[in-house]
């Protein structure tokens, strides 16, 4: 074969070996940025999908607020870590600020449904809220269980309101209803009652403790 013809092959099949070697190149280059784009493409929804934390769970777990909050015990079981971990009669009857409503409570015969209600809430009247009413009248409510019992589950709703969610009217195990006003660490119930220490928590309620007693008004 002449010395021309034999270069012109040998450079032919140069030219497509160079082509094979680009064309698979290129088809190992598109390949890895498709992995790659699937690869991200897998991990987006995995992002997007994170948990989302709730609003009102986060209020409930959150740390009591008010004045009257300092009078609570810094530790044992009357502290705010002590009382969550009792049910809410048990809890209160270790906190010195509730101790009439605590004997209220027991002579209603409400301890045990109080500790074994689910997620309620509990406007618990302080010693002072007791005070207010003549003794003579406090002694005759005290002497009507039925009354008696009326008046305290007037004070609890069957549901576990976070701060947030207290403003605005809610039915109570008494039946009727009580009215929150305010927002913020700033609130009334029914007009008269304040919010003196608020978003104590129990194993099985929440807490807010007032001035004053609220009275059902039927």
């Amino acid at each position: 074969m002449p010395a021309t013809a034999h270069r012109s092959k040998t450079f032919a099949a140069l030219l497509v070996a160079g082509a094979l070697a680009l064309g698979l190149s290129a088809c190992g280059s598109s390949g890895s940025t498709k992995a790659a784009s699937d690869s991200a493409t897998a991990a987006a929804p995995a992002s997007s999908a994170m948990p989302t934390p709730d609003a009102s769970s986060t209020m409930a777990a959150g740390q009591p607020f008010g004045a009257a909050c300092a009078a609570v015990p810094k530790d044992g079981a009357g502290s705010f870590a002590g009382m969550a971990q009792d049910p809410v009669a048990t809890a209160a009857s270790h906190n010195p600020l509730l101790s009439t409503l605590v004997a209220a409570v027991t002579k209603a015969g409400l301890v045990d449904t109080l500790n074994s209600a689910q997620n309620i809430t509990v406007f618990a009247p302080t010693n002072d809220a007791f005070a207010k009413i003549p003794k003579k009248d406090l002694d005759a409510v005290l002497a009507d269980k039925d009354k008696l019992t009326k008046i305290l589950t007037y004070h609890v709703t069957p549901e576990r309101l976070a701060p947030d969610a207290l403003p605005g009217e809610h039915k109570t195990l008494e039946g009727s209803t009580v009215k929150v006003t305010g927002s913020g660490e700033d609130f009334t119930v029914n007009g008269n009652a304040k919010v003196l220490c608020g978003n104590v928590q129990t194993s099985n309620a929440t807490v807010y403790i007032v001035d004053t007693v609220l009275m059902p008004t039927s």
